[in-house]
């Protein structure tokens, strides 16, 4: 059972589970044992506790055969990023200078996920302070590439079998460019959607909580689980959860219409990206149309540049006065390049952000969704994590994005479309996302 429980998607197990098919410590054992056959390559775990794992898991099952109420995700197996904290294991967050550090409490997505069932399977690799610097993980298609960044662990560990979901944060492209280059489907929801307390506070008005999965249907049920109000988080709004799993399995009302936007990063896209989304536009059936943004986007590059250093600068100003020295020459000089900055200039970026979207709002009203590139192209070598400026201008204005793992570069690599919504119409989002699935699988 064990061989094919790790094959299972997290919407499967959990049903197996409660039916009495599998038996959480057998999903667990073997997630278990797919880390220790490869994980010693890929490198996606830093703090796993397989003992701990296979505790909670016992009383998943125990709790079940007692006849208890179990939660969506009961018994099943999710990744942490090292940057969210769980008071039974370490959040170091990618660097030194966190070492040992052990929070008193869940942060309270960790919590939501504890009270839907969920096992913590451990915590995956981010990058330094989940910036740029890499961390060990490798990208399992080809360990020479990169598997992007920051929440590489996370995404590795779900292209790798070894769970079938994963937590991640984004603030530039830390969730849509890792799960392009890996090949899985990754969300980041709109702004605000999902708790970030107990969460590595990089930029206010841009950090956000995403998640991984091997397919739409598993994306879509953690979401529900987690898209739930917490008022101690100042930039959610009390509203009803967007029951995305039930949308997604709704026809949509009307054939869908995209606009492929290519976006100020567009000159950045390589030659053979340009020719798959040629050939992806084609196989839509005259379904999406060729729009340009306006040039009022042309800064909008330029204004999260300024707002994530600005911030940067002030939230990691504790660990850069008590060790500069041990930050990566990248992660030093964005902190100082950000110390530089003028508030009227931080001020005025941040709101351009209300104009970037008045504007959006206007292709929504013609369109369902945007249609982009994830990343430029294929992960490069591991030496980087490759470039976020595609999901750059999605993660300023707050927009919900989706990778779609629908596309294959010349080196035989995952390439990802990126599909992005209105502002809170999440839901729509992803039933729009299996409509343009199913059609490219005509």
């Amino acid at each position: 059972m064990a061989v094919d429980s790790v094959h299972l998607g997290a919407r499967d197990a959990a049903e197996a589970i409660r039916s009495g098919k599998v038996s959480s410590q057998e999903l667990i054992q073997a997630c278990l044992d797919r880390i220790d056959q490869f994980d010693k390559e890929i490198g996606a775990w830093v703090h796993l506790d397989a003992e701990f794992a296979l505790e909670q898991a016992r009383q998943a099952d125990e709790s079940r055969r007692r006849g208890r109420a179990t939660g969506p995700l009961h018994g099943v197996p999710v990744g942490i990023k090292d940057i969210i904290d769980t008071f039974d294991l370490p959040t170091e967050r990618g660097t030194v200078l966190c070492a040992g550090r052990t929070p008193p409490k869940d942060a309270a997505l960790v919590a939501t996920l504890r009270e839907a069932g969920a096992i913590i399977l451990g915590k995956t690799v981010t990058t330094e302070l989940a910036v740029y610097t890499p961390g060990k993980t490798r990208n399992p298609h080809n360990l020479e590439r990169t598997p992007g960044g920051s929440s590489s662990g996370s995404a590795a560990a779900v292209a790798a079998f070894m769970t079938p979901l994963g937590v991640g944060t984004q603030t530039n492209g830390s969730v849509i460019r890792p799960a392009s280059f890996c090949g899985v489907y990754g969300f980041k929801p709109s702004f605000g959607r999902i708790s970030r307390r107990g969460v590595l506070a990089q930029s206010r008005p841009l950090d956000t909580v995403g998640v991984f999965a091997r397919n739409l249907d598993d994306l879509a049920l953690i979401s529900d689980v987690l898209m739930v109000y917490d008022q101690d988080d100042p930039d959610m709004l009390p509203r009803a959860r967007p029951a995305i799993s039930r949308t997604l399995v709704e026809p949509p009302p009307v054939e869908p219409r995209l606009a492929f936007v290519r976006t100020p990063a567009w000159d950045r896209a390589e030659q053979a990206t340009k020719d798959a989304f040629r050939e992806l536009i084609e196989h839509a059936g005259g379904r999406v149309e060729v729009v340009d943004l306006p040039p009022v986007f042309n800064r909008a590059l330029d204004d999260h540049k300024i707002i994530m250093e600005a911030d940067l600068a002030r939230n990691y100003s504790s660990l850069y006065r008590r060790g500069v020295e041990k930050m990566s020459t990248k992660l030093r000089d964005m902190i100082e390049q950000g110390q530089r900055v003028l508030a009227t200039d931080y001020n005025e970026a941040v709101d351009r952000i209300r104009e970037y979207n008045t504007v959006l709002d206007e292709y929504f009203v013609d369109y369902d969704a945007l249609l982009t590139p994830s990343t430029p192209g294929e992960a490069p070598d591991i030496s980087f994590t490759g470039d976020p400026a595609f999901c750059t201008i999605w993660t300023l204005c707050g927009t919900p994005a989706l990778n779609l793992p629908v596309l294959q570069g010349p080196a035989e690599m995952p390439l990802g479309a990126q599909l992005v919504g209105a502002t809170g119409d999440d839901a729509r989002l992803f039933r729009t996302a299996r409509w343009l699935v199913e059609r490219l699988d005509q």
